[in-house]
């Protein structure tokens, strides 16, 4: 398959399945410019060795009892209809992945229970790639657990497609060991008055670049999309965003928050919203905001927002990073509270808005612990 025909947006200029329609990103692309190329060792240029005894990554799933889980072969039909490779990496996971996991909701079902697909790296020394697909049929009704941890060099493409009035929750949580790269899209395609709603939460991992992106495929989609991450020093973790409303009558909702810790941790968020012409009355808003924990980090975000009709209920964007507040923590210092202590309410109050929204209790009881562990070691340093 070639080029995707389609015109785009001037904020994403082209789709592919064919990794040669790419040129090996130099980092001077403004899609690549924010990413230490040199650390995703050749997942972006076809150099990333794909060799070595035993599989890399193992794929583990536990599955809802009224929902259908298969491992299919490349020639699966329903395998990239709802999304094209907008990138090399992206291009390269297609191109490259054996087997996939598709998983079926079938109709007016509402799922008992979340499925959960976790994905263990073994070996960060070999490269692997993945292809999931999450398919609800109309009026279906599910949660799907995406869930990264081990030691790997791994790139995957993810599609939601949600159908007629049906209802999606999507946790991503990237709990990586400190030498993992990964890099990922994960795509919805929303059909009339389908929901959906994802939640990605990256903490481990060397380098982790994660790319959601939605697209609305009939009026009355509503997608919210939050993200909370916490870098460490070394720590690279990128969130790129894309809304695209092609249609009337669509809403959407951004909110990612990150905190920094010690040097050289670095987190990145783009946030990209395009309301195209014939999308008249979409209404819009992403914000990031970024809480600096110590000297030596580094953040950079960037919401983009491209208006092509004038007829729009609303649209709007926002980004903040800054220190902790020191009006806050005199404060709780005041009625005797240690800074540690007062520093830790603080950072739990700016990340906990989002994560109380994960309605996996399993999930975000291990978010939360993570996050108290980030918070232990950045007082002992």
């Amino acid at each position: 398959m070639g080029l995707d025909e389609r015109p785009l947006s001037t904020l994403h200029e082209k789709g592919s399945y064919d990794v040669a329609d790419f040129e090996v990103p130099t980092g001077r692309e403004e899609e690549w410019r924010f990413t230490p190329l040199r650390r995703l060792r050749g997942l972006h240029n076809g150099t990333a060795p794909h060799e070595g005894g035993g599989d890399p990554v193992i794929v583990e799933i536990e599955a809802a009892p009224e929902v259908k889980v298969e491992r299919v072969g490349r020639d699966d039909p329903r395998l990239g209809r709802a999304y094209v490779p907008s990138d090399r990496v992206s291009a390269q996971a297609y191109a490259s992945f054996s087997q996939a996991t598709v998983v079926t909701v079938p109709k007016e079902t509402v799922a008992s229970s979340p499925t959960v697909i976790r994905t263990r790296g073994e070996d960060s020394s070999s490269a692997a790639y993945g292809h999931t697909t999450v398919i609800l049929e109309p009026f279906a009704q599910a949660t799907v657990v995406l869930s990264h941890h081990g030691s790997a060099t791994y790139a995957d493409n993810v599609e939601f497609v949600v159908g007629d009035g049906a209802h999606l929750s999507v946790i991503s949580l990237q709990d990586w060991a400190d030498d993992a790269v990964h890099v990922s899209h994960q795509h919805a395609k929303l059909a009339r008055d389908a929901r959906f709603v994802s939640h990605n939460i990256s903490l481990g991992g060397d380098v982790v670049r994660i790319s959601p992106s939605v697209v609305y495929d009939a009026p009355g989609g509503d997608a919210e999309l939050y993200g909370v991450y916490f870098a460490d020093g070394g720590q690279h973790l990128e969130h790129r965003l894309l809304v695209d409303h092609v249609v009337p009558s669509c809403r959407s909702r951004v909110d990612y928050r990150g905190a920094l810790q010690d040097q050289d941790a670095h987190a990145v968020w783009i946030g990209d919203v395009i309301i195209r012409a014939e999308a008249e009355g979409t209404d819009t808003y992403e914000l990031n905001r970024n809480l600096v924990l110590t000297d030596g980090t580094r953040v950079d975000s960037v919401p983009n927002l491209e208006i092509l009709t004038g007829e729009v209920a609303g649209a709007g964007h926002a980004s903040a990073s800054g220190r902790l507040d020191d009006e806050h923590l005199f404060y709780l210092q005041a009625r005797g509270i240690p800074f540690d202590e007062a520093r830790r309410m603080v950072v739990r109050g700016f990340l906990g808005q989002l994560i109380e929204r994960i309605e996996v209790d399993e999930v975000r009881e291990k978010v939360q612990e993570a996050i108290e562990a980030e918070l232990e070691q950045g007082a002992r340093g």
